[in-house]
């Protein structure tokens, strides 16, 4: 048995090495991660991690996992920013006001799949003008959906939470231990 990584997310593979796994392949899928026409951001975050665990090859008995995070303003879906002015006006939308960071994981082995989606409330603080600048300036938010990663400089501007501080960052710990561990990775064995 091998464990995949069906993402190239260096914080999911941080995040993993917390629990003790590394992978022993990393092959992120290329799927299209365009909404369908009137997609709530709950089931498209679902239907992501699900199609990205299908579209990574993988042995019968090999174990794979990805994952999707999404940040949603009301039905509204913030995916990651094409560049600093699309980052800006996501920055913009969400200063000041409570948005959702969900984050669906998929754990496939053959053709069984697992899977778990977590939804974290969040607020972020009203940004200043120079706090936004710097911010851009700083690349931070390249790659990261809705434009901002509370793990990095951001962290600054979320004076609360409520939910899974892992599944902002994303990948909830505690429901992926539980997804790899019905997939049978032996999580939790010392090593003989």
């Amino acid at each position: 048995m091998r464990f995949v990584l069906g993402s190239g997310s260096p914080r999911r593979r941080e995040l993993l090495a917390q629990l003790g796994v590394v992978a022993d392949d990393i092959r992120p899928p290329d799927i299209d991660e365009d909404p369908r026409a009137g997609e709530q951001p709950r089931p498209y975050c679902i239907r992501l991690a699900r199609e990205k665990a299908v579209a990574v090859e993988a042995a019968e008995d090999d174990i794979v996992l990805s994952a999707d995070t999404t940040v949603a303003l009301g039905r509204r879906i913030l995916g990651k920013p094409a560049d600093a002015g699309e980052a800006a006006e996501f920055l913009t939308m969400l200063s000041g006001r409570r948005h959702r960071v969900i984050t669906a994981v998929a754990v496939r082995r053959g053709a069984r799949i697992w899977e778990r989606d977590v939804v974290t409330q969040v607020k972020m603080k009203n940004l200043s003008n120079p706090e936004l600048n710097a911010y851009l300036q700083s690349g931070d938010w390249r790659g990261k959906a809705g434009g901002y990663g509370i793990q990095g400089p951001a962290g600054a501007f979320i004076p609360w939470i409520n939910g899974s501080f892992t599944a902002v960052v994303g990948l909830p710990l505690a429901e992926t231990a539980n997804l790899l561990l019905a997939a049978g990775y032996p999580l939790y064995e010392a090593d003989t």
